[in-house]
């Protein structure tokens, strides 16, 4: 039994675990410095293109991006600002933010604009028609903005959540959201069908 032991530490001497030859700190300091520095990007300095399959394509002053990532700060409260800008890779680096979309060519605006409705897509719905309550999950028939949409949610937890005033956001089983823009705006009928959740 001792001489096992013995041989298992000699191995894990054996092997270095951060092998310190390969570990390049100044390139790590460099990764750090760009992290913490925050790029603005305008239409001064950020050129954005339609690529030939409808994503986003980035020159800057310095580098060439044939696709990028459109991502919101603030997606519920303030989708126009703040926006930032990333690589596609599984980083997702960002490049750089822009803090107003009102900086940019009208052109870009409404690129930009594209990739986030495709990114963040949620319907509104416009009428509750039913929401039926079986076995830990409720059942939901709805108009939205997309049309007439079915979907199930969890009861409990975070599946209906207010995200100010009487506006709600509904995610379901599937990681899908849907907006509840005015809960007051639906019928009273509509509205004691979601007493479970509000």
């Amino acid at each position: 039994m001792d001489i096992i032991m013995e041989e298992n530490r000699e191995e894990m001497e054996t092997t270095d675990l951060l092998d310190l030859q390969e570990f390049d700190e100044e390139a790590l300091k460099k990764e750090s410095e760009e992290v913490l520095h925050m790029r603005f990007l305008t239409s001064e300095n950020a050129v954005f293109t339609r690529t030939e399959g409808g994503f986003l394509a980035l020159k800057t002053e310095d580098k060439e991006y044939d696709r990028v990532g459109v991502y919101l700060t603030f997606p519920l409260t303030n989708p126009e600002e703040f926006i930032s800008i990333r690589e596609t890779d599984e980083k997702a680096k960002e490049i750089g933010v822009i803090r107003n979309l009102k900086d940019m060519k009208k052109e870009e605006q409404e690129m930009i604009r594209e990739q986030v409705r495709l990114r963040y897509f949620m319907p509104v719905i416009r009428k509750v028609m039913d929401v039926k309550d079986e076995y830990g999950y409720a059942y939901w028939h709805v108009l939205t903005d997309f049309g007439v949409c079915r979907f199930t949610t969890h009861m409990g937890g975070d599946a209906v959540i207010n995200i100010g005033g009487a506006r709600y956001q509904i995610t379901d089983i599937d990681g899908n959201r849907y907006e509840l823009p005015d809960l007051y705006a639906l019928t009273v009928m509509e509205r004691k069908k979601l007493d479970l959740f509000i």
